[in-house]
């Protein structure tokens, strides 16, 4: 890792969000940031220095660049900026940085009073395919993209080893002073219903406690790792994806895993993942984990 954030810019709002929540993302882990603009159509850069706007056969993706530069300047006058023009597809330039980079940001376009994602096949790919943790970011109009406000979110998963996924959402909850909310949705079991369909409280309250002890054991080292983090764990008995949506309509940023599976031949993120990267109200971060 180079201490690196890489905000993929194309001229959009959505882009513009991005890369102020990326700014902002390294200035608290006072890492530079890469603004990267990637087309195959890019002309080459003139090597004898400035030529007048009338020559410059990349005039708009310099305006888009200079634009969200001038965005992250307003916002962190000091902080370290990169910029990159490359002449490739946009996928394979940015899965390339993503490499070189601690984090990927994306912006995701968002629908307005729908409030969810629609991310294309540009950042399905990209989210499924990097080793790198990525964060997607919606246009926000009411709020200053990389603001503070709102904790940490973390959803778990206790049928697999998930300590790079912890260990991503204690540090973003810890650097940003707020505390952390980890929930986790599990399905009532068989047990749990009588022969007309109905839930047996005393049954339900059973597999409710268990799973309380299970996430209790989970976050235990990283309670020790960070003690003066507040940890806030929550399990909801109901399916994971609506119990993570239920608990980010105030959050800061909502963190998930995608499990990184070497042998299948098409890398997936899962339909946990998938739901909430369309419908979570707030960024989210996508962390690979084995």
């Amino acid at each position: 890792m180079e201490d690196v954030i890489t905000a993929g810019v194309d001229g959009t709002p959505e882009s513009l969000s991005a890369v102020r929540w990326a700014a902002q993302e390294a200035q608290l882990r006072r890492a530079r940031l890469r603004l990267l603009h990637a087309w195959v159509l890019l002309a080459p850069e003139p090597e004898a220095g400035p030529v007048t706007e009338e020559d410059d056969q990349n005039f708009w993706p310099h305006r888009m660049m200079d634009e969200a530069e001038a965005a992250v300047r307003a916002e962190h006058p000091d902080l370290p900026v990169d910029r990159e023009l490359v002449a490739e597809d946009p996928y394979d330039a940015l899965k390339e940085a993503a490499g070189r980079s601690d984090l990927l940001v994306l912006g995701s376009q968002n629908l307005g009073p729908m409030s969810r994602y629609v991310l294309g096949e540009l950042g399905l790919k990209l989210v499924a395919h990097t080793r790198t943790p990525a964060v997607l970011v919606r246009a926000r109009l009411d709020a200053p993209a990389g603001g503070p406000g709102g904790d940490v979110v973390v959803g778990i998963s206790l049928h697999e080893p998930c300590e790079a996924l912890l260990a991503f959402a204690f540090d973003s909850a810890a650097r940003r002073g707020v505390p952390l909310r980890a929930v986790h949705g599990r399905h009532l079991p068989s047990y749990a219903y009588n022969r007309g369909g109905g839930v047996e409280p005393y049954a339900a309250e059973d597999a409710a406690q268990t799973a309380r002890q299970e996430l209790a054991a989970a976050l235990r080292p990283w309670r020790e790792k960070y003690p003066d983090l507040v940890v806030d764990a929550r399990v909801e008995m109901e399916s994971p994806a609506p119990a993570l949506l239920h608990d980010t309509a105030d959050a800061a940023l909502l963190v998930v895993g995608r499990r990184h599976r070497h042998l299948l031949p098409t890398p997936r993120i899962g339909h946990v993942v998938q739901a909430v990267v369309h419908h979570a109200p707030c960024p989210v971060a996508v962390v690979p984990h084995e």
